[in-house]
């Protein structure tokens, strides 16, 4: 290899030949060099390449020019050192899918009973016919219908067919959209390069090995490299070392950046020296890949022993882990998962209902399988006393296998496992339109919580305002300029040594660029405010550019880059002449005006500046700018002379002094012309906004009050991050709940703040007991360091222009036009699915409460349910994944904002619901039963009742279901509305699925009905009786106006169901610190109470959805993409069934460090679990 340093020209990276010998370095190289760290690395690369600059020959690259980008070149790169892509993990296959619809412990225990019943209509024992048998044989017609016993096992198995395969389409389709979002999210990531000289920003999946690339604070580093150039960077490594300490890289001592890293502080330049599988990131994907298979195999025998699902069952109790060794390690695997927010609001409540109803159903189908059996058994051999014969034995069996359908049935339809699903398709759809309305939503739950919000913490910049800022007023030479001055009003030596400061520290990546369309505003790229600064330079008639030429980033002595608590950017220069070294600051106008002792007069000489004067200063000139709602910026700088020596660069508090203030500017950034709007909106609909800013208190304030945050007359607060913690803290600066509870119920803007302060109000307005209910907190963020706050609440939107990375992957929603109107969508669409999921409950119980009813009665007194199996499983798909379809696609109104949140304890079903619930059921029992035990008078016909086995289908029973799937059909109509609305047609036409679902399933019935025959236990029936049929099912719509007339208040009688599930509930040692609150319905689950509730089982399949939305969903802009978690903060571990997505975390690395392979550096132990299993 030595052969090939000679020096390239910049920019050449196109070379003859095709062979990785083209380059003066291979994979291999570069992988063993990324491995090394910190000194190691420096001296490897000192003695192979000499220097960084002579790795940068080796890739054929310019460490000032970049790449050509010529194609022929990247395609080149491509072969020799790979793409920057990490394979997903294969989709589930549908016949996957299926499999495990199949593995419902329902549809097998059906399928079993099917398949003996089947198997006994085939077997026909000599003399099984005799008298001797009872009237069990007797009865039957013809021979013909004799042998078409089998036909209802057949139909069973059908029945169980469709249902599957409804559902593993649902599934797949889930899938296939999610991997449509996540590839949406994959477009939009981008990352700056250099080109051709020019700076480029390009898809992340475009980087190569020898790209220059220009990294900042809040980046997400999406491939390996080397750094060339760094001011002041600090990176969190923490994603693949578990250290959660800042790591300072520098090219003399560490210059070597990890793919998904975040760089937490300051900017620079780097080489990309791994990309795709060969990057550190990739190279822990393909050994987890490796370890795959094991941990398949091990979370499925774990499944197995189980009985439930694990998904649903996250924390054993200490009694059970003790048992199988697998099982242990499992549970290990999945532990560290848990440690995202606790569940939705909404999830907590549906698994507690359904827990509920699955044990009624439970007990009401056993209870029906033991009368059936014993009425036989004492009918059979008690009163009529017949002996039991061997010859009989089939067709006695053939009674209890009967029975046992029967009693199936009504557990099929007593749980409602369309809950699930209605959940999901309200999520997936809300989800979907969402997109339109500017909200990218990687957590499925964040958009229903975001319907129980109760406050939202907004910053203000970009938010609330436009985030397009100008100078507007300046004090510069003893002069305060109410419109930015001509520059020839201006000293020459104040206006050059402004010009200066401005163009210099900045960063390099702010610029002002021409217009995208001719008359439109200039493009402002990079920090808002550094734009602002530039643009008043160019009202100044002065070009930053040709100085930034002069005096490249290479040439920048130290860089002091902006952060939270410095609240400053200072940058040191070497004189040229050796006369010692200048710096330019520039700040918030409080904080650096505290540290200037002098400032340029109207000659432009430096004049002492005092204590008084500065007080002089803030009250004159500050805080009058502050008023208009401008943010105070002071420019100034220092000249540390040669005589005194080089100052120790580390002291910042000594650096940071004895400025010289230059001038301050006013800069404006108006209020978005929607906000105030927007706000009242929110108010009205019950949810507090508070501003949190960490701008001047004057200036919040006056934004603020615009905005309509603050109103005149209200005694509402305004505090600075200073004065907060005062209040909050006690003695020894621990917060304290009680008297933080004293200040945020009445809190409205937060200045000064830091991002402490932020998540301390955030976790403290979460943890509050003074109001009834907990409260439910959304919280706006763009900064790396608003990543606490945004994890914490219940809600975390970032901001998609403005956000970093960091603060993308910390979130739940993107804001992808930073627009405060987009929260307001959110809120509306979040109530919209808690609506849905009411309606469709309130329809579902209804059904249930009948149908178990009439199956139970039935079953009792006639010996037979009037509904038969297949029948329960048609009506079981309407009211399951017809109705949820229908019902859970109703899109938001306005009218949602006019009422306050449900609130976290509110149940599920409320009294209107229940009224209507039991009212409904009131008026299809009566005509059910009269149908049932007066129909053959009324319509004339034969009596279905006492009908022995395998007899042919009866007009009557065929009424009585036909009765019941139109009165469902119509009451799908009522269950539009829940708050006692009365008219249910509303905008109904609006919500096209709705329509066709309900033509749709009309048209089937009739085709079941006139068709279906032996299989669906119909007879065809005639146009009188089809006419009386729907005419009771429209019944249905006038008995609810009827309902709806009753006043809910006088029904004291009626209990609410589906509440949430109070803290206070859960005994004292399932709270461990470490879980972050689970939800506490699953407590019932954990100890197996329940371990084959039909619904459970769907209820995990959506699960695995919405974790693949919580995991898997890529952070925006992410680390590679398809593997953004490796970054995750979120301490967990989890690879999912689309895109592979891991947390690799220092929780996982205690976990499983002791048992697992020697992995490169740095050494990770990574736990995969497979949550799509």
């Amino acid at each position: 290899m030595a052969n090939n340093t000679a020096d390239h020209p910049p920019g050449n990276s196109v070379a003859d030949g095709n062979q990785e010998g083209d380059f003066g370095i291979t994979v291999m190289d570069l992988r063993d060099l990324m491995e090394l760290r910190s000194g190691e690395a420096v001296t490897k690369i000192a003695d192979s390449y000499g220097d960084v600059q002579g790795l940068c020959r080796r890739l054929k690259t310019s460490p000032i020019e970049g790449l050509s980008g010529n194609p022929v070149d990247l395609e080149k790169r491509h072969t020799a050192f790979g793409k920057n892509f990490i394979p997903p993990k294969k989709p589930k296959s549908f016949l996957a899918l299926v499999w495990e619809a199949l593995q419902d412990v329902t549809l097998i225990i059906l399928e079993i009973a099917a398949v003996i019943s089947l198997g006994l209509s085939f077997y026909h024992p000599p003399g099984g016919d005799s008298e001797l048998c009872g009237e069990t044989a007797s009865g039957v017609e013809d021979e013909g219908e004799a042998q078409a016993g089998w036909i209802e096992g057949a139909a069973i198995l059908f029945s169980v067919a469709i249902v599957v395969l409804v559902t593993a389409f649902n599934d797949w389709s889930k899938e296939k959209q999610f991997r449509g979002l996540q590839s949406r999210i994959e477009q939009e990531q981008k990352f700056t390069v250099i080109r051709k000289g020019q700076v480029i920003q390009i898809p992340v999946s475009e980087l190569v090995t020898g790209d220059i690339a220009q990294i900042k604070y809040g980046d997400l580093l999406p491939a390996d490299g080397i750094l060339i150039q760094g001011n002041d960077l600090k990176i969190d490594e923490s994603s693949l070392t578990g250290e959660s300490d800042q790591v300072r890289k520098s090219l003399e001592k560490d210059p070597m950046l990890l793919s998904g890293t975040h760089v937490m502080e300051g900017s620079g330049r780097m080489v990309v020296s791994a990309v795709g599988l060969n990057s550190q990131t990739g190279i822990i994907f393909t050994l987890l890949g490796a370890g795959d298979g094991d941990e398949e195999k091990k979370i499925k025998k774990a499944k197995t022993q189980d009985g439930i699902a694990l998904e649903i069952q996250p924390l054993k109790s200490e009694v059970e882990s003790e048992e199988k060794e697998p099982e242990v390690e499992v549970k290990q695997v999945k532990r560290v998962q848990i440690t995202k927010k606790e569940k939705s609001v909404l999830q907590g409540k549906l698994t507690k209902l359904a827990v509920l109803i699955g044990k009624a159903g439970l007990i009401m189908s056993a209870v029906t399988v033991v009368i059936l059996i014993l009425y036989f058994v004492i009918d059979t051999f008690g009163v009529q006393g017949r002996p039991w014969l061997k010859e009989c034995t089939p067709i006695y069996i053939q009674y209890f296998v009967k029975f046992f359908i029967i009693g199936v049935t009504v557990l099929v339809v007593a749980v409602p496992e369309g809950l699930p699903l209605a959940v999901t398709i309200s999520l997936a759809y809300s989800v979907k339109k969402m997109m339109k309305d500017n909200n990218l939503v990687r957590h499925l739950d964040a958009c229903e919580t975001m319907g129980n919000a109760t406050t939202i913490c907004s910053d203000k910049t970009g938010t609330l305002t436009m985030n397009r800022m100008t100078v507007v007023q300046a004090y510069l030479g003893d002069t305060h300029y109410k419109k930015v001055p001509e520059p020839d009003v201006i000293k020459p030596s104040t206006l050059e040594v402004l010009v200066n400061s401005i163009a210099i520290n900045s960063a390099y990546t702010t610029k002002i660029l021409s217009p995208a369309k001719e008359g439109g505003l200039p493009r402002h790229v990079g920090n808002k405010t550094e734009c602002s600064l530039l643009g008043f330079v160019l009202e100044l008639k002065r070009d930053y550019q040709p100085i930034r030429d002069e005096i490249p980033e290479e040439k920048l002595y130290k860089v002091y880059t902006f952060n939270s608590s410095r609240k400053s950017m200072s940058t040191v220069l070497k004189n040229t002449d050796g006369s010692g070294f200048r710096m330019y600051s520039k700040g918030a106008s409080e904080i650096v005006l505290r540290k200037c002792s002098r400032i340029l007069d109207t000659n432009g000489e430096p004049r002492i500046f005092k204590p008084k004067d500065r007080d002089e200063m803030v009250k004159v000139v500050i805080e009058p700018m502050a008023c208009d709602g401008l943010r105070t910026i002071c420019v100034a700088y220092r000249d540390f002379p040669a005589e005194a020596g080089e100052p120790n660069w580390d002291n910042e508090a000594d650096i940071l002094n004895e400025l010289t203030c230059i001038c301050v500017v006013g800069i404006e950034d108006p209020v978005r012309p929607e906000v105030p709007d927007a706000i009242l909106k929110c108010q009205r609909a019950g949810i507090t906004v508070r501003m949190v800013t960490g701008d001047n208190i004057n200036t919040a304030r006056a934004i603020a009050t615009k905005c309509g945050i603050l109103l005149p007359g209200e005694d509402f607060l305004c505090l600075e991050g200073k004065e907060f913690n005062q209040l909050i803290r006690n003695d020894q600066g621990e917060v304290e709940q009680e008297r933080l509870d004293k200040v945020w119920p009445k809190l409205r803007v937060l200045a000064r703040s830091s991002p402490t302060d932020k998540h301390t109000l955030v976790k403290g307005i979460m943890d509050s007991t003074v109001l009834e209910t907990r409260q439910v907190v959304a919280v706006t963020g763009d900064g790396t360091n608003d990543g606490p706050a945004l994890k914490k609440a219940d809600v975390g939107f970032a901001m998609g222009i403005a956000g970093t990375d960091v603060a993308k992957e910390a979130s739940d929603i993107i804001l992808t036009d930073d627009n405060f109107t987009s929260i307001v969508k959110a809120v509306m669409w979040g109530r919209n699915v808690y609506d849905s999921i009411s309606k469709f409950l309130q329809f579902q119980l209804t059904v249930n409460v009948v149908a178990v009813i009439v199956a139970f009665t039935g079953a009792c007194i006639t010996q037979d349910s009037p509904l038969k199996a297949v029948q329960m499983l048609w009506v079981n798909l309407i009211m399951d994944t017809l109705a949820s379809l229908a019902l859970a696609t109703e899109p938001p109104t306005e009218s949602l904002l006019l009422r306050k949140p449900y609130g976290r304890n509110k149940p599920l079903i409320s009294r209107t619901m229940m009224k209507n619930i039991l009212g409904h059921a009131v008026y299809q029992l009566t005509i059910i039963f009269t149908l049932l035990f007066a129909g053959e008078n009324i319509f004339n016909i034969d009596s279905g009742r006492n009908a022995p086995l395998h007899s042919p289908p009866s007009e009557h029973y065929t009424i009585v279901f036909n009765v019941f799937v139109m009165m469902q059909l119509f009451n799908e109509i009522n269950a539009r509305k829940i708050h006692g609305e009365r008219n249910v047609f509303e905008a109904i036409y609006r919500n096209p699925i709705f329509c066709s679902v309900v033509l749709g399933t009309f048209v089937l019935q009739i085709v079941i009905v006139q068709v279906g025959g032996k299989p669906f236990s119909c007879t065809a029936l005639t146009i009188d009786q089809w006419l009386w049929c729907v005419f009771i099912g429209v019944g249905e719509l006038l008995w609810g106006q009827l309902i709806s007339a009753i006043p809910t208040h006088h029904l004291k009688f009626l209990k609410e169901a589906g509440h949430g599930t109070h803290k206070e509930d859960v005994p004292e040692n399932e709270m461990n610190e470490g879980d972050d609150e689970i939800d506490h319905a699953e407590m019932e689950l954990r100890r197996g109470q329940v371990l084959w509730f039909r619904g459970l089982n769907r209820i995990q399949t959506q699960m695995d959805v919405v974790y693949t939305f919580q995991t898997g969903q890529a952070p925006v802009p992410g680390a590679l993409r398809r593997q953004p978690s490796v970054v995750s903060q979120h301490n967990d571990a989890k690879t999912v069934s689309s895109p592979t997505h891991v947390g690799l975390s220092s929780s996982s690395l205690s976990a499983n460090s002791a048992g697992a392979p020697p992995l490169p550096t740095p050494a990770v132990a990574a736990s995969s679990s497979t949550a799509g299993n």
